[in-house]
């Protein structure tokens, strides 16, 4: 029996250990598979403009079912966590909680990626994450490089196309960007997007992890007086179903770090109230650029109407409002109705929908019932 520290032979896919997201730093991926994976096919993607992803797979359940020739192979679907997060977000909760598991067990193939950036794919193919260079990206750079890439990748491993899963202003926004302008329509079979967002420095990387962040919010949480639970929740909006426990791992994994022109681009979507191009801060730069003087504006209304969308928000999330939600679906008032799947749930907040305790319940058995409805 192949331990579950062990390399996936072939491919050298490091695999998430199934029983509990803290054995991961008991049960760190070796040396071999992170040097293998600079030279695809193997573990990981090198994008087109040189960044070099680290993927995980679950490619069975606890069952160690991997999918048999009767019953064939399994359907993959690809796990994008949102800004300020890795790929760890998906586990972080029991196997029976968390979604990557959840998905597994129901006899999916799992894919997690990890953003440009973050723990596991700060590599590029001639730059260093310490230059400013490596930081040189926004949102527009993950819905043209990088989603193509990951989903490319998880296309040509299994030979099926991809049912897709984004949580927040990264995981939905890059892939709304994507399909608004015809990409991955023909590699991806559906989209399930949680805390859907579309509208909301001095230095190249924004770390919210690096150390004077960190001294600065460890002395804040010494004084009795402030509730650090509730220092997340004034960012996020007031999460229902948290437990103390995952409140800890969730705080200890994450966040991680970004790029100072990613959350720029995300201002200036905010600032403006429609997602559009990065804005390069000057007639003349955006006319080099775009050959035009301000960025063009992303089309959701463009995205086929045949493709199904299913779309899950709360009602306590303070960076997806239900308004946020409410333009997007205006945007969407030409998709087919049977191909769009949408879901409110009152007492949800941004968090809940990746580690809340009653998010399986709630939101990823409807998640599941969306995808099986595709065969």
């Amino acid at each position: 029996m192949m331990s579950r520290c062990s390399i996936v032979s072939s491919d050298s896919y490091y695999l998430l250990p199934l029983q509990r997201a803290d054995l991961l730093r008991r049960c760190p991926p070796s040396a071999a598979p992170f040097s293998s994976w600079q030279r695809p096919p193997s573990g990981a993607v090198t994008t087109e403009d040189g960044y070099i992803l680290t993927m995980q797979r679950i490619p069975e359940g606890r069952n160690g079912d991997g999918g048999t020739a009767a019953a064939g192979p399994r359907q993959p679907v690809l796990l994008q966590h949102g800004v300020l997060m890795d790929g760890t977000t998906w586990v972080l909760n029991s196997p029976e909680e968390s979604l990557a598991y959840v998905l597994a067990d129901a006899g999916y193939d799992v894919w997690i990626a990890n953003a440009r950036g973050t723990r596991w794919s700060r590599r590029h193919s001639t730059l260093d994450s310490s230059s400013p260079a490596y930081w040189r990206w926004s949102w527009d750079e993950l819905a043209l490089y990088e989603l193509p890439a990951t989903v490319g990748f998880v296309y040509q491993k299994t030979g099926k196309r991809v049912d897709y899963v984004g949580h927040s202003m990264v995981g939905t926004l890059m892939a709304l960007a994507s399909l608004s302008e015809g990409r991955l329509v023909d590699k991806l079979r559906s989209a399930a997007l949680l805390s859907p967002m579309l509208a909301w420095l001095g230095i190249s990387e924004f770390d919210p992890k690096g150390l004077p962040v960190t001294n600065f919010l460890k002395l804040l949480c010494l004084d009795p007086s402030i509730d650090c639970y509730d220092l997340m929740t004034s960012l996020t909006g007031k999460n229902c179903c948290l437990n103390e426990s995952t409140v800890e791992l969730f705080l200890n994994y994450e966040p991680q770090p970004t790029s100072t022109r990613n959350m720029v681009h995300f201002a200036q979507t905010y600032r403006d109230g429609v997602p559009s191009k990065f804005d390069f801060g000057g007639r003349d730069a955006n006319l080099r650029q775009y050959g035009q003087e301000r960025p063009p504006a992303y089309n959701m209304s463009a995205i086929s109407s045949e493709f199904p969308i299913f779309l899950s928000y709360g009602g306590r999330d303070f960076l997806s409002d239900v308004e946020d939600v409410r333009r997007l679906l205006i945007d969407l008032r030409s998709h087919d109705a049977d191909k769009l799947t949408v879901q409110f749930v009152p007492e949800f907040a941004h968090v809940d929908f990746i580690i809340g305790v009653s998010a399986k319940t709630v939101v990823y058995d409807q998640v599941l019932a969306f995808f099986r409805r595709l065969g």
